[in-house]
């Protein structure tokens, strides 16, 4: 069975008893809204489940790959290593240059976290051209990721051939989806309509055969915040909600990608909510969203505020945006910059989601070591243990911000605080 059927079921596998314990929540409840489809469980062999919805942390993703300007493999081997060690809840291999099928299985067999492939990357480079696509190699590739062990596969359903004829002339920066360009491309080229919804029925019974999660892209999207939310969103959002019902209903998980790209900041918190009630509450995948547009090369920081909103309204999943964002294929360094930022936006809004409690304390237990000048055991809690040191080394007693008239040694001798009760 699928994850999906067996939450129907009611069967307690060892992957929702995982999941509770990580989670800290009750598995009858995990049961509950994994078969409402309000929550999947995404899954490898031999590996730790990861389950994205709510009432689950919010997760986060970080795009690795070649492209065809740079296949330096080893570098986005390295980039696997960097996302698992600073907390990457899944990893997405977009490579388009070198042997693609040789650096999906290299990245498989060193990475333990799920991993999410979008097939029409490689559709575009198998065939050459966008307009040399057939559905038959779209589908020979697919099979053949899944067949690798894929977790999850991007797929762009969500337009017909009728919106993007409407759709010139419309928007300043018209479709800045990669997978949905390409698949728009063959389409337009070749008068045909969307062959991943064409042939829908056909993708379910491949995914759920393999039990891999499918994840509705968003090729709709707002490339700048000018470009409003307008019917276009809004049409593929309603269509990928119907398509994830009849997904659920083949005993398929789905995740549905909304909101991402460019977000003017007034507008997150309003979108965020339509998009909950519109999707009937499905996982939320949100990549930034970036509130504005006038930061290149401080992207990923952007996207960090606009993904601390976007996680506090109703995100359940965020991709990590690099400081690489727009200009060039991410270093390993922009890789840790991107994922860093984006777990504080992530911890901020499951603070909100869910307050204090829900933190596991590492706030209080930093808080207490930093107000007893405990340098090694505060940099322990830290996100990044390591870059804390470097300002601060760890067998210096004195702050140079403060010197010997320290705040907290003042505050000490005045209140006699002592730490929290909880510590």
């Amino acid at each position: 069975m699928t994850v999906l059927e067996d939450a129907l079921n009611q069967n307690l596998t060892n992957d929702f008893r995982e999941v509770a314990n990580e989670e800290k929540v009750d598995v009858n409840k995990i049961l509950k809204t994994v078969s409402k489809g309000q929550a999947v469980i995404v899954k490898r062999t031999n590996s730790k489940p990861v389950a994205i919805g709510f009432p689950f942390r919010t997760k986060i993703n970080v795009n690795i790959g070649t492209s065809t300007s740079i296949a330096n493999v080893e570098t986005e081997l390295e980039k696997v290593k960097i996302a698992e060690k600073f907390g990457a809840d899944t990893i997405s291999d977009l490579s388009m240059g070198g042997n693609i099928d040789k650096i999906r299985k290299k990245i498989l067999d060193i990475s333990t976290l799920p991993i999410t492939t979008v097939p029409i990357y490689q559709t575009v480079v198998t065939a050459n051209s966008t307009g040399s696509i057939t559905d038959d190699l779209i589908f020979t590739i697919i099979e053949n990721h899944l067949k690798d062990g894929i977790s999850s596969l991007v797929i762009h359903c969500g337009f017909t051939l009728e919106d993007l004829n409407k759709m010139k002339g419309k928007r300043i920066m018209g479709m800045v989806s990669k997978g949905g360009s390409y698949t728009a491309a063959y389409m337009i080229k070749n008068e045909v309509e969307n062959p991943f919804l064409k042939n829908f029925d056909y993708l379910l019974e491949m995914l759920n055969k393999y039990n891999a999660v499918l994840n509705l892209g968003n090729a709709m999207r707002s490339g700048c915040i000018h470009d409003k939310i307008d019917e276009f969103q809004l049409n593929e959002l309603k269509l990928n909600s119907k398509l994830a019902k009849k997904a659920n209903n083949k005993g398929v998980q789905v995740i549905i990608e909304s909101l991402g790209g460019h977000t003017l900041a007034k507008d997150l918190i309003k979108y965020l909510k339509l998009c909950r009630r519109i999707t009937n509450r499905r996982p939320l995948f949100v990549s930034g969203p970036i509130p504005t547009d006038f930061a290149p090369g401080y992207d990923h920081i952007a996207a960090a505020i606009g993904g601390a909103f976007a996680s506090s309204f109703g995100a359940d999943y965020l991709c990590a945006i690099t400081p690489a964002e727009h200009l060039c294929l991410p270093s390993v360094d922009d890789i840790k910059k991107g994922l860093i930022t984006c777990r504080i936006a992530a911890h901020v809004g499951d603070s909100f989601k869910f307050g204090l409690n829900y933190l596991f304390n590492n706030d209080l237990h930093l808080s207490n070591y930093r107000f007893q000048k405990n340098w090694q055991r505060q940099f322990e809690y830290s996100i990044d243990p390591v870059k804390p040191q470097k300002k601060h080394p760890i067998n210096e007693d004195i702050c140079s911000m403060c010197g010997k008239y320290c705040a907290l040694s003042i505050s000490r001798k005045l209140f006699n605080n002592k730490p929290s009760k909880k510590f």
